[in-house]
């Protein structure tokens, strides 16, 4: 379906758990089209000089701010000159995250968590050790918006916003043959996290499922993830991904048999070992299911101590 569509996969190496992250080329009239580049490190930047060495790139597609996406876009687009298209929500996030302001807020809402203060500073040093993985910023040269149609490859693509993974995350999607470029929307063998981050949509859990709920009228039949493999059916896959935040609802519901802060409750629903990074984003998804919890007045949550305690209602 690749070969058909005229797009070629470039898997693009990462250094966690989640070992890669899929990227994608495709020719136009111009010149060649990129979506997401993948972390600003040297073994990125040696793929991307390898790939690019005999091609004009026109334009670098960006689904979302996260850094396994966004991350190299700047350095790309300067040894390019490619313009850079992606949503005005995500372009924002991806130029706040990492600002010193913005870091340095943090350890006070690990600690209102239930953090303790030593745990609280190695994760927010994990997020600071990102700003190097994120920078050079790249210049956006367009917003890229719900309906709009954008060239890729072959074939024409409607842009899809679907918040959720990412506030201003997008996707995209060809009706004529079914096709959607799912980024971190819908993935085949994992749940894309759905974390608070202390910043911008309070609710995202609920804005996912609601995202999940519109891509699943596109029906679309092959789906194009940027982890692991491409695969069909996307709303059999959507309904799998809907069970388990339901049953992860649950999960989190049985976990406040008691008055509990967020580590508390993290703790319980995550019983294996974490790395600082994955803690990172156990405490943001068990914070999204809480608030997801707390808006549909399953439990509450009061400031004691100035730590956040949440209670079954």
């Amino acid at each position: 379906m690749l070969e058909k569509l005229g797009v070629i996969p470039i898997q693009v190496d990462l250094p966690f758990r989640l070992n890669h992250v899929n990227c994608f080329m495709a020719e136009g009239e111009n010149g060649w089209t990129i979506i997401d580049a993948g972390l600003n490190n040297k073994e990125t930047s040696r793929l991307w000089e390898e790939i690019i060495r005999d091609k004009h790139i026109t334009d670098l597609y960006i689904t979302h701010y996260h850094p396994d996406h966004y991350g190299h876009a700047g350095a790309l687009q300067k040894k390019t000159g490619a313009r850079v298209s992606m949503s005005k929500i995500d372009a924002e996030n991806g130029r706040k995250a990492w600002t010193d302001e913005f870091i340095n807020k943090i350890v006070g809402w690990y600690v209102a968590s239930g953090i303790s203060l030593k745990t609280a500073q190695q994760m927010v040093q994990n997020t600071a050790d990102f700003k190097p993985l994120v920078t050079p910023a790249p210049t956006i040269n367009h917003h890229i918006v719900e309906g709009e149609k954008v060239p890729f490859g072959n074939y024409e693509y409607e842009v899809i916003v679907t918040p959720g993974h990412a506030d201003g995350m997008v996707c995209f999607y060809n009706a004529e043959n079914q096709v959607l470029f799912s980024a971190d929307h819908i993935l085949p063998r994992i749940t894309p996290n759905i974390s608070y981050w202390f910043h911008g949509d309070s609710n995202p859990l609920k804005s996912y499922l609601a995202s999940l709920e519109k891509v699943k009228q596109l029906n679309a039949r092959f789906v194009i993830p940027s982890h692991g493999k491409p695969f069909y059916d996307a709303n059999k896959r959507i309904e799998e991904i809907e069970k388990h935040h339901d049953d992860r609802l649950n999960e989190t519901l049985a976990a406040l048999s008691e008055k509990s802060t967020v580590n508390e409750i993290y703790k319980r629903l995550f019983q294996w070992e974490l790395t600082i990074h994955e803690t990172r984003f156990a405490i943001g998804e068990t914070l999204a299911h809480l608030e997801y919890l707390r808006s549909t007045g399953d439990c509450t949550r009061e400031l004691h101590d100035n730590k956040w305690i949440y209670m079954k209602r």
